[in-house]
């Protein structure tokens, strides 16, 4: 079952919603930007200046964090994302490789 925040657990994470919230070309640029970062690197989401609304932004990271590929943590006003590295890696081995290999654009 999910925590409070949406994160869900290691073996409750699924290849289905997974590909599906990486079939956007912008949250595959989010999971590339934080795959390229080192290991634990937290970032806001408006950091990443995403070309679209805030609401969209919100949507986008919403699907992230659901599918279990980002950890969200409240900061204040703002909420820093993390790649779940490791937890990706253990259940979708080479999944992030791929992901960090594709070209922009």
């Amino acid at each position: 079952m999910p925590d409070d925040e949406g994160h869900p657990a290691v073996e409750e994470m699924r290849l289905g919603p997974v590909l599906a919230a990486l079939a956007d070309p912008l949250r595959r640029r989010v999971v590339r930007e934080l795959a390229a970062a080192p290991d634990g690197t937290a970032r806001t989401c408006s950091s990443f200046a995403l070309p679209v609304s805030k609401a969209t932004v919100t949507h986008h990271f919403r699907a992230l964090r659901e599918a279990g590929l980002i950890q969200q943590v409240s900061r204040g006003n703002s909420r820093m994302a993390s790649l779940r590295r490791a937890d990706l890696e253990q259940r979708f081995p080479g999944l992030l490789g791929m992901v960090a290999a594709e070209p922009e654009g």
